[in-house]
């Protein structure tokens, strides 16, 4: 009788890990989007910046 009581100690705590394990990966998931839509935001806006420069026209006929 004293096994089973151990048996089931046991396989409560290996599914309270679980479990623990299973939120603690869900929070470190959302933590990886909301970087990866950071990303995004940062590229939009470089490529925003990029867009508004403007380079100096070469001049035709020129000697260097």
């Amino acid at each position: 009788m004293v096994w089973v009581l151990v048996f089931l100690g046991i396989a409560l705590a290996g599914i309270i890990m679980v479990v623990s394990y299973a939120i603690w990966l869900a929070h470190k998931a959302a933590d990886l989007f909301s970087e990866i839509e950071m990303l995004g935001t940062r590229a939009e806006e470089l490529a925003g910046l990029l867009e508004q420069i403007q380079l100096p026209a070469a001049a035709v006929g020129e000697d260097d």
